[in-house]
């Protein structure tokens, strides 16, 4: 039977093993080298509990992965939608942010293989926020199609750019990259709330 994951039961269980791996990841573990039963053993669950929460370990990476991008996102933006120049900025910073430092955890070769993984999930939180913020402030005006595809088309453009940027940061600083997306990822935005004004 599929796990309700509001109940508090569950969210407790999830954070306890998500604040376990955190802690074995500090003791200089590699993501790879760190087992199930190593994060289900340091939570004081049995096995059958971490897999009645995630199918794998993959599922739990991803699961661990948008939490911290959550946690990241909340505690840096405003809580009133995409409003202006500057809220929009903090946003941008952010994903450069947090890619810059989920490379810290890449430490050993083997770990590379989750990259995609955690890539697709910032992606879709990414996604998911901007889709939830435009069709605040697009109301009733704006078709949904389009606030769906450009809430795409812009998570895709920051996402890809902080990617593309993490990779090699010694080429540009990450404020004169952010200054540069911020221009376009703007001039993306402007039908939106063109429309809805």
């Amino acid at each position: 039977m599929p796990l309700n994951e509001n109940d508090p039961r569950v969210k407790r269980t999830r954070q306890l093993m998500i604040q376990s791996f955190m802690e074995l990841l500090l003791e200089k573990k590699n993501i790879y080298s760190i087992s199930v039963q190593d994060i289900a053993a340091r939570a004081t669950v049995n096995r059958t509990t971490f897999y009645a929460h995630f199918e794998d370990k993959f599922a739990f990476l991803e699961c661990w992965m948008r939490d911290k991008f959550q946690r990241k996102l909340k505690e840096e933006l405003p809580s009133s939608p995409l409003s202006n120049m500057s809220s929009l900025r903090t946003l941008i910073l952010s994903v450069f942010d947090f890619l810059a430092r989920t490379r810290e955890y890449m430490k050993a070769e083997e770990d590379r293989k989750f990259e995609p993984l955690f890539e697709i999930a910032m992606q879709k939180e990414l996604y998911q926020l901007l889709f939830e913020w435009l069709n605040k402030e697009s109301e009733t005006a704006v078709p949904q199609k389009m606030v769906e595809a450009t809430s795409l088309v812009v998570s895709w453009g920051i996402f890809g750019s902080a990617l593309q940027w993490s990779r090699n940061p010694e080429n540009r600083t990450m404020e004169e990259m952010v200054q540069d997306l911020l221009v376009v990822v703007a001039a993306s935005l402007a039908p939106i709330f063109s429309e809805s004004n």
